[in-house]
């Protein structure tokens, strides 16, 4: 008989990972963590296999793989959720994960580091170029930064924030030079102020994607400018982030830079790190947002609000689908809803589907709050328009990270 210690799957946890690259894959499909397992091999990696989110996160942070592929869907939670939380722990953040999902959140998943998206069902070939970069991206001795700054005393601090002997920066001064570069070199990651002499910024990320470029690496919007949320929205679509110069923007620059670059933290200057646990100190995520409650229990409402108020959110709460529909009518600045599917009157799924019914709530954030991780409740949450879905007993780690995957991206310093 078996003895309950055994992994899940016979993967290669019991061979010594000395000399040898160890790629981690958390899948939940066992004939398609088969697939990839063997792929792995084939590839010359040593493999780890985990069929859930937690068991992906305790073998992500044990054994500190060189790589990870990533499934969305998982049984005990999203993926997008383990992403956010590897990208979150300053031990796992610099290890590359590729996503291989039957779920379109390409756009989510490389926001929050990513190195790269495919779709199920995908081709060997397409699985091979996954490995492949994920071996290039876990070997890659030098990284690559554009700067596009016209301004040279802005430029120059820059260069001194993020310059390192594994850093090679290339700094320029209009969107014609990045242009140029773009077409010929590949980068790792790109930093850009909107105000350049020839164009706008948003011009230039608009040019690139029309462009056949080496490739399109991934881009933080350094901006001085308040942007309104039209502006925001139309950025989003080409860069991974937007920071606001200001008093606390360096390290949160520093905090993104290090991210898309795969920098192991602990081998950064004391200095550095020191910056990067200021700017995590603050959980700016969720302070002034505004977070719509559905749920119909009293002690589930309870103790969700006073876990949200001491982040810094405020909560409304609605104790059905109608009174959701009615809150979000008299508030505008609601930011996202957290929607429990089991309630009387109007459920959370019948909510969720009149909500996306509306137009000015086509992009609102829906979490969805399921009695139990089953696949046809996770299947009925997302066809009704939820984004995401948490299972009860809710496990408050798991909800502040899906709250930050899902939250607007901006954050205001």
């Amino acid at each position: 008989a078996q003895g309950l210690a055994l992994p899940a799957f016979a993967d290669d946890r019991a061979q010594p990972a000395a000399g040898v690259r160890t790629v981690l894959v958390i899948e939940d499909e066992p004939e398609f963590a088969r697939i990839l397992y063997g792929l792995a091999h084939d590839m010359e990696f040593r493999c780890l296999v985990a069929l859930t989110a937690q068991e992906g996160l305790e073998l992500a942070t044990n054994e500190i793989p060189d790589a990870i592929l990533l499934d969305i869907r998982l049984p005990d939670g999203s993926g997008l959720s383990v992403l956010q939380q590897l990208k979150d722990n300053p031990g796992t953040r610099h290890i590359p994960v590729h996503v291989v999902s039957s779920q379109e959140n390409g756009g989510e998943a490389l926001h929050l580091g990513a190195i790269g998206y495919a779709l199920k069902p995908t081709s060997r070939e397409q699985l091979e170029d996954v490995f492949r970069k994920l071996k290039d991206k876990s070997s890659q001795e030098m990284k690559r930064v554009l700067l596009v700054e016209d301004d040279e005393r802005q430029r120059d601090s820059v260069v001194q924030l993020i310059s390192d002997t594994d850093v090679e920066i290339a700094a320029v001064g209009s969107g014609t030079d990045a242009l140029d570069l773009l077409r010929t070199q590949t980068f790792d990651c790109m930093i850009i102020d909107l105000k350049l002499p020839d164009m706008q910024g948003n011009e230039l990320l608009k040019r690139m994607s029309l462009e056949e470029l080496c490739s399109f690496p991934p881009v933080i919007v350094y901006t001085g400018r308040n942007l309104t949320r039209d502006e925001e929205a139309e950025l989003l679509k080409y860069s991974r982030s937007i920071i606001i110069k200001g008093a606390r923007s360096p390290e949160r620059l520093l905090d993104e830079v290090t991210l898309f670059l795969h920098k192991v933290e602990s081998e950064l200057s004391s200095e550095r790190q020191s910056m990067l646990k200021t700017v995590r100190g603050r959980d700016r995520v969720f302070e002034g947002r505004t977070i719509l409650l559905v749920d119909d229990d009293v002690r589930n409402v309870f103790a969700l609000t006073s876990a949200l108020e001491q982040r810094g959110a405020r909560v409304e709460v609605g104790r059905n689908g109608y009174e959701a529909i009615a809150k979000l009518d008299e508030h505008e600045s609601i930011d996202l809803v957290l929607m429990d599917v089991m309630m009387p009157g109007m459920d959370g799924l019948e909510a969720t589907r009149r909500i996306r019914q509306d137009k000015r709530f086509a992009r609102l954030p829906i979490i969805a709050i399921t009695a139990k991780a089953m696949k046809d409740d996770q299947e009925q949450c997302l066809a009704a328009g939820a984004n995401d879905y948490l299972a009860k007993p809710i496990d408050l780690t798991r909800l502040y990270s899906l709250l930050r995957v899902w939250m607007p991206t901006l954050e205001r310093i």
